[in-house]
């Protein structure tokens, strides 16, 4: 799909590109003083389409979270910010990124991402969700959308992973010059910045709905601050999210005053925000020796409910390190003191399906999924451990009744090309790989994946013209991909 001339009111505006990798280097990000607060110049379905896209490049680039707990956390808190924000209609996905970088990022059509770095050194949910808020005011204020003027020849794909580039590149500045240049082909650049009107406009209207989504309007200041400090001796390692949200006292001193316009009160951390911050320092540890330090110090400090957290992400550690029966130990406690928290039993369900006791795990599974029986997350889990058991035909039934945003995820796909697999589908099996590949931008594998189902025996009309449609639309984004190189 061709973006029409005007029609698109990106946050990117187009420029020479310069001659050198230097001179690349000296040209400044500027960000995107966007507007078109109508809507008016991109179509829903076009600012769709160009949202997937540019999702599929960011998978094609970095970590994303596989992890179905974590985003089911990170979806839910996004959706309650997103309910009380001005657009709360609108789709919007939220999703981790595995790095420690520290950095948060709104992309076109709803796409938020936050990096895992970022999670881990809030100090309370209402911090968390600060960063959320703001970034979600980015997009409900149309601040990704400005006056662009490009080139009919410009394609959906095309931008998309010039946008990815960016976003990334300035967290590896060679890296994002490299991609800029070879997705452009030597000829426009595009630069992304956020003006001080931009930023000031997602603080006061992310405070708004923090407040609105019972958070502590107070964190988004208390936050900043101590970003700002911490970052005062860092040299060139500033963290990514104050490059592109730069943090001013001015800026923190306003914040700061329109929080003390609402009234103050409590607002105590979800045990869901500690319980996922200790799963996320497991699963981006880089250093085990120092994580396990750092549970084992705090099991024996704190609240009742920090000691439990730290016993959780002791479970966590041990479960990671194919400590089974350590694992199971820790996990089998927590469920007899908690029997209502779900991270407890998917963890003790998780332990003996890693142990490879399917029958302990199956039976775990099926009474987590009636016992909560809206928890995506389970659900996902439990396909996985019906697959593993060799059961594909009733996961295939618990893949047909998840929501539709779930069925969205990547691994929606890879989990349906599994069942196929093991029903001895073959063509059914290379096409919904094929949709797995060409989500996380892997479009080269999803055409062989395509080929390789075209090849199989026993084709109906209606797969063979699925296979030939699809197949027809990698190719002409593969196609545009590599014009543009």
């Amino acid at each position: 799909m061709k973006i029409k001339p005007f029609a698109f009111t990106l946050a990117l505006s187009l420029a020479l590109l310069p001659a050198s990798p230097q001179a690349l280097e000296n040209t400044k990000i500027e960000l995107p003083d966007m507007g078109d607060s109508s809507g008016t110049l991109i179509s829903p379905a076009e600012e769709k389409e160009f949202g997937e896209a540019f999702f599929r490049s960011l998978h094609s680039q970095i970590s994303i979270n596989q992890d179905a707990e974590i985003q089911e956390y990170i979806q839910t808190i996004g959706e309650k910010l997103v309910a009380n924000s001005d657009l709360p209609g609108n789709p919007f996905h939220f999703f981790v990124v595995m790095e420690n970088d520290i950095n948060a990022f709104a992309g076109p059509g709803g796409y938020i991402g936050v990096n895992s770095g970022l999670i881990l050194i809030t100090e309370a949910e209402s911090e968390l969700a600060s960063v959320m808020g703001h970034e979600i005011a980015h997009v409900t204020q149309r601040h990704l959308y400005r006056a662009y003027e490009a080139s009919s020849r410009l394609s959906i794909p095309t931008v998309a992973a010039t946008l990815a580039a960016i976003l990334l590149g300035t967290q590896s500045p060679a890296l994002g010059q490299a991609a800029i240049i070879a997705i452009q082909a030597g000829s426009v650049q595009f630069q992304i910045d956020f003006t001080r009107e931009n930023e000031a406009e997602a603080d006061r209207v992310g405070m708004q709905t923090l407040a609105a989504s019972q958070y502590d309007p107070r964190s988004m200041p208390t936050f900043f601050e101590r970003l700002q400090q911490s970052s005062r001796y860092s040299g060139q390692n500033v963290p990514e999210f104050l490059r592109t949200h730069p943090v001013t006292a001015s800026r923190i001193s306003d914040t700061r005053g329109r929080a003390e316009s609402y009234p103050y009160k409590q607002y105590p951390d979800s045990l869901g925000y500690q319980l996922t911050k200790a799963k996320i320092r497991v699963l981006t540890s880089r250093d085990n020796a120092d994580t396990l330090k750092y549970f084992q110090l705090r099991k024996t400090q704190g609240t009742t409910e920090q000691r439990t957290v730290a016993r959780y992400g002791l479970g966590i550690w041990e479960l990671k390190a194919q400590k089974f029966n350590e694992a199971e130990t820790i996990f089998q406690q927590l469920n007899k003191e908690y029997p209502n928290q779900p991270q407890y039993l998917t963890a003790l369900a998780r332990t003996a399906l890693d142990s490879k006791n399917y029958s302990t795990a199956l039976a775990r599974y099926k009474k987590l999924t009636e016992q909560f029986p809206y928890n995506e997350a389970i659900k996902l889990e439990y396909i996985t451990s019906l697959l593993k058991a060799g059961n594909p035909t009733l996961a295939q039934k618990y893949l047909f009744l998840l929501k539709p945003k779930t069925q969205q995820l990547p691994v929606y796909s890879e989990q349906l090309a599994q069942v196929y697999s093991d029903l001895n589908q073959p063509a059914e099996s290379h096409r919904y790989l094929a949709e797995y590949y060409y989500a996380t931008g892997q479009t080269k594998d999803a055409i062989l994946q395509i080929k390789l189902a075209q090849k199989s025996k026993g084709l109906n009309f209606q797969l063979s013209s699925i296979l030939n449609e699809r197949l027809s639309f990698f190719v002409s984004q593969e196609e545009e991909a590599r014009r543009n190189k």
